[in-house]
């Protein structure tokens, strides 16, 4: 079968010419060889019928299926084309009946095999398809694997809306051909946290699952939810205290505070896909888990008390109406706890035969419920004879303006009234709770919830001023309370022209004990109502309608937060069961937690909270709208345009403010409970990544605060040492790591740098791979540092691209930190030249320069497998679940050649080790031991400090800043230095005096006055003895020899330096000598380091100085500063 012949050509190109060695698969076996370097075949994919045929060129609609090809399924099948590419062996050929099909080009157009698949493990192949698909030919008019924009890159898993594919990495279009770039793996390295394989998970289930509009999904559930039983049963009384002008406030307050809150809902629900979790899922990927943590455990929780509410507030009714007609079955606390378990149980019944019936149950619900709003409505304009006792004659404007003013009593007030109104106010996240059931949460939750917030709003306005301008706010209820006409004229009441006295039940003290009329009647709608049934209907109505949806809120927030794994232990009420991932053990938990409230049945106490939970997640929803525009992140883009950030931040200041109106000491209850949880979450740090804004402003703040230290001039007083550590691998040299952490944490930058060499090929992949996992690693122990690694022909070429470039700004390292090189006498003298001229390029880059030598060593690569570098989403992943084993090949003071070996983890060493310890020999366990000696507490010694040379203090500060952390703080400061004998105390007191200037306590100073002193001829013929092999000896050869010998081997020690420099040679054995006698128990020594003349003193040289300097002692620290001062006593 050939492509179809219809399709023209590529413009500028020859098909026939481009395409030799292609070869159309016909079921046949090549054989032969092709004159085409890159040999394949490809296995083409029936075009899918229906939508996609709309693409095709005219002459694509006769091309014939290949065979075996199985039909198209329609317009689902049809949304992407994709092929399986099989590369065939070099010696295959193409059959000789293939025809060269138009359009392809040559192998780079090829893609492999692993190159394209789902997201949710691999498990689905998809492979796409440039060449076939003609969309492309006929936008671009030739072929390639570079693939057009497509929204099926960008998802995070595969969605329900579709699948998830890989586009080209860049290692396929960019790398050589004789390269293997193709790895099974996440496009960018994307691995899916736990979170994100549930999702995917789930949207691998059957499919079928009920999707709601905005209107069955949002917007009738939040005006099921904000219409509650306030409506019918409150608003008359609110109106009777606080007249109505002052309600149409109180409500216009609380639907400001919710309007705000419903902006900002939209703008956050428009700003991606939303899932299921509602105000939880909103807020936690907005501010991070530990802000949707802590809100998300109240909120569920909330909404689980909320049904006892709204389920006791019910059961309240139907008892009330037991009692007038004498039905009452125990008494009436009992009665509502009766009544509350049963309707309680029916509503799980209906929640848990599915979101469908519940949906069913919620239209309904709502038809009783504006049913009974318009029966008030209609009845307010029938005024009847035998309802005018009780209060109601019909609109009136006397009756309005006698009503317009407040009318507060007792111990009421406007807060007080208005806390009372609020709550009904707070269901405005009904829909939004219930997101991951919307067909499309991105158009409904803004439509759905701000026209729902616009409804209710003027309902309960227009319930406001209806009731009153027709009711009076005192009625005794009595028919005989007429007057005379001669009471007419001292009659002030509005109901004085209606010929009605209500004076009897208002005495002068200001005590009324009137049983009707806006102040007195719960029930005065009922009155006014066309049919007073239909109202108690209607309070059925709000009260069910509001404890159903919280009852399916609740579940589906707490399921959505125990997917992503924030508290431990909540995992198993994550699982989902049937078509639409209902949480039936959510529903379980939330039916108990119901229960228990009903059977309290005195909810008093317990409202105020609920309404401050709810308070607070608005709060919070409002701050992270503000919290993501400050940040300014690029990935903030809601669609939803009409909000403000300034105006959110007012709408959660509003709501703070709100949650103290209503109850001061339910407001400190919850910010101390969400407190909690928040300190809770950010202390177990949970393993997950959601690009929320508190990762955003804190880059912006880095950012910012960057550029502005950049705008400084340095300062001594702020000098901090800010080292470039030479740790490889940070866990392959411990001690060092440990060592400069100590000095380094919260004071200084530190940077561990790694150079990795011996590779003809770098491979930047691993490398960027590998800095993010040893961050990981950092992180995990707690170490405050950066790891930066690099690639370079060699050790020296590598560090000097780290002191060039390593840092920002004035966050940039002013201190080289290394290991001593202790096997420098056992390999290649050449490895000890580039060692020594990283010294010299230290100080070169005007850096200080630090060697750190422990008599065990300090590289531990070869016995401590690096196990835990893998955090736990990567072990989790199975994509790849290795462990790293690195083996350390060069010597201590080198960090480079690295061989990084990548093993599963049934055989990894990390796994091997838990099962069969291995064991350590003498040196390695005592190397081992070593490792560890500066993480642990020091305990009471010394800290001996050798300062001998002034480098402008660095040998002094370091101590200092050492002996203030804890682990160090038992030890005591050392001091020596040098003197005459003759002026010991002179300069004894000189000392003192600097370090008191300098504020710096010390124990003890010591002036040695020997040591010029002539060494121990033992210890100078072991020097000599030690660079016997390395003297170049220019007297026993020829000049031109002897020059040829030190061009070829610049290391060695030439006669003429070793006698020029005799003096500072006995100096170093002398040092040894005296270091020895005054410091051999020391905790640690920190001396100053001799320095060598660039050019004039060989590599082999200086390091026998080092040597001789620093062997059989305790820790010692070399440390030679920039000869800049970083001490003052100025203040």
């Amino acid at each position: 079968m050939s492509a179809p012949s219809s399709l023209p050509p590529a413009q500028g190109e020859n098909p026939v010419a481009e395409n030799e060695g292609l070869a159309v698969d016909t079921g046949l076996k090549p054989a032969g060889p092709t004159p085409s370097s890159s040999r394949f075949q490809v296995d083409l994919v029936a075009e899918a019928a229906g939508a996609a045929d709309k693409t095709l060129a005219s002459g694509d609609k006769d091309a014939p299926a290949p065979e075996g090809s199985e039909p198209a399924a329609g317009g689902e099948e049809a949304k992407g084309r994709f092929r399986v590419v099989n590369f065939v062996d070099p010696s295959g050929a193409s059959p000789p009946e293939a025809v060269p099909a138009e359009g392809f080009q040559n192998g780079d157009t090829v893609m492999s095999e692993g190159s394209l698949h789902s997201s949710t493990g691999g498990q689905h192949h998809y492979h796409y398809d440039t060449h076939t698909n003609t969309y492309y030919l006929r936008t671009f008019g030739h072929n390639t694997i570079d693939a057009v924009p497509n929204i099926d890159f960008y998802r995070q898993t595969a969605a329900p809306l579709g699948d998830k594919l890989i586009r080209p990495t860049l290692s396929e279009l960019h790398d050589e051909l004789d390269k293997e770039p193709f790895e099974d793996g996440f496009a960018n390295g994307d691995e899916l946290t736990p979170a994100e394989e549930a999702a995917a998970k789930e949207a691998s289930e059957p499919k079928g699952a009920v999707k709601f509009g905005w209107i069955k999904g949002v917007l009738v559930r939040c005006m099921l939810n904000i219409w509650g039983v306030m409506l019918f049963i409150r608003m008359s009384w609110i109106v009777g205290q606080a007249g109505i002008v002052l309600s149409c406030v109180i409500v216009l307050m609380a639907t400001v505070v919710t309007t705000i809150t419903g902006l900002s809902t939209s703008a956050i629900a428009t700003n991606g896909f939303v899932r299921g979790g509602g105000a939880y899922y909103l807020i936690s990927r907005s501010l991070g888990p530990e802000f949707g943590g802590s809100i998300g455990l109240i909120f569920a929780f909330a909404n689980a008390v909320a049904v006892a509410m709204y389920v006791v507030g019910f059961a309240e009714t139907v008892v009330e109406l037991l009692v007038s007609v004498d039905c009452i079955m125990t008494d009436e606390i009992n009665d509502i706890r009766i009544v509350g378990t049963i309707t309680v149980i029916l509503l799980l019944g209906i929640s848990v035969a599915g979101m469908e019936w519940e949906a069913k149950a919620q239209i309904f619900l709502l038809v009783v419920l504006i049913t009974a709003i318009f029966n008030y409505f209609i009845g307010s304009f029938i005024p009847l004879q035998s309802k005018e006792s009780q209060g109601f004659f019909g609109y009136d404007s006397g009756i309005m303006m006698e009503n317009m003013g407040p009318d507060f009593r007792g111990t009421e007030s406007f807060f007080s009234v208005f806390a009372i109104f609020f709550p009904a106010a707070t269901g405005i996240l009904a829909g939004a709770n219930i997101s991951g059931d919307l067909s499309d949460p991105q158009l409904a939750i803004p439509r759905g919830t701000l026209l729902a917030i616009l409804i209710t709003g003027i309902v309960y306005l227009g319930v406001a001023i209806s009731t009153g301008s027709c009711i009076v706010r005192d009625a005794t209820g009595n028919d005989n309370d007429t007057h005379s006409a001669q009471i007419m004229a001292n009659c002030t009441d509005a109901a004085c022209k209606f010929g009605y006295d209500f004076s009897s039940c208002k005495s002068d003290k200001g005590l009324y004990n009137c049983r009707y009329g806006l102040q007195n009647d719960f029930q005065v709608m009922s009155i006014v109502s066309g049919f007073g049934p239909i109202i108690t209907a209607g309070i059925f109505s709000a009260t069910l309608s509001s404890a159903l949806a919280s009852l399916v809120s609740a579940p589906k927030v707490f399921q959505a937060l125990c997917k992503d794994n924030i508290y431990p232990g909540l995992e198993m009420f994550a699982k989902g069961y049937g078509k639409n991932n209902e949480p039936l053990r959510g529903y379980i938990l939330t039916f108990c937690i119901a229960l228990a409230f009903i059977l309290i049945a005195q909810l008093n106490v317990i409202a105020p909270i609920i309404s401050n939970f709810f308070l607070a997640s608005y709060a919070l929803i409002n701050f992270s709208v503000f919290h993501a525009s400050l940040a300014n992140s690029p990935g903030w883009r809601p669609s939803f345009k009409y909000y403000n950030m300034w105006v959110s931040l007012a709408g959660a200041v509003l709501c703070c403010v709100v949650m103290f109106v209503i109850n001061w000491w339910a407001a400190l209850m919850t910010n101390v409970i969400v407190m909690g949880l928040y300190i809770y979450v950010s202390y177990k740090k949970p393993d997950v990544n959601w690009g929320s804004s508190t990762q955003a402003l804190t880059y912006h703040q880095a950012l910012t605060h960057s550029l502005h230290l950049s705008s400084v001039e340095d300062h001594i007083k702020n000098f901090r040492p800010q080292c470039l550590v030479m740790t490889g691998y940070p866990n392959s040299r411990p001690a060092l790591l440990h060592l400069v952490h100590a000095f380094t944490k919260n004071v200084g930058l530190m940077i561990c740098g790694h150079v990795r060499t011996g590779s003809r090929r770098p491979n930047f992949k691993e490398l960027s791979n590998d800095q993010t996992r040893y961050q990981r690693w950092l992180m995990k122990n707690e170490t405050k540092a950066f790891y930066t690694p690099v690639f370079a022909e060699d050790i020296r070429e590598g560090t000097q691209y780290l002191l060039q470039a390593a840092g920002l700004g004035r966050l940039r390292p002013n201190t080289l930190v290394i290991g001593f090189k202790n096997d420098w006498k056992d390999g290649d003298m050449m490895n000890v030249e580039t060692y020594i001229q990283m010294i010299h390029d230290a100080f070169d880059y005007q850096y200080g320069a630090v060697v750190l030598r422990l008599k065990e060593g300090l590289d531990v690569s070869h016995i401590s497998e690096q196990d835990d570098l893998l955090s736990s989403q990567e072990k989790t992943s199975g994509m790849k679940d290795v462990v790293v084993s690195i083996d350390m090949k060069d010597s201590d003071g080198d960090s480079s050649k690295p061989s990084s070996k990548a093993t599963s983890v049934q055989n990894s060493p990390a796994i091997q080790k838990e099962k069969s310890p291995q064991m350590l020999n003498v040196a390695d366990q005592r190397l081992l031991d070593a490792s560890q000696l500066f993480k642990r507490k020091q305990g009471k010694g010394t800290v001996d400090v050798w300062w001998l040379f002034d480098d402008g203090g660095l040998t002094l500060l370091i101590p200092y800043l050492l002996t203030n952390k804890k682990k160090w703080n038992d030890c005591k400061i050392r001091v020596f230095i040098g003197g005459k004998i003759n002026r010991i105390d002179h300069d004894r007191r000189a000392m003192a005096t600097l370090l008191s200037k300098f504020r710096i306590d010390f124990s003890d100073i010591n002036v040695l006055g020997d040591i010029n002193t002539k060494p121990k001829k033992e210890n100078v013929t072991a020097f000599e003895e030690m660079i016997e092999p390395y003297r170049l000896k220019e007297d026993d050869m020829e000049q031109d020899t002897a020059e040829a010998l030190k061009a070829s081997e610049p290391w060695r020690i030439t006669d003429n330096e070793l006698e020029l420099y005799r003096a500072k040679t006995n100096r170093q054995i002398r040092l040894n000598e005296l270091l020895k006698e005054h410091s051999s128990t020391a905790n640690l020594i920190v001396m100053s380091m001799p320095l060598a003349r660039k050019g004039a003193v060989s590599s082999a040289l200086y390091m026998s100085w080092l040597e001789t300097l620093s062997k059989d002692l305790p820790p010692l620290l070399l440390v030679r500063g920039n000869h800049q001062s970083v001490l003052t006593f100025y203040s």
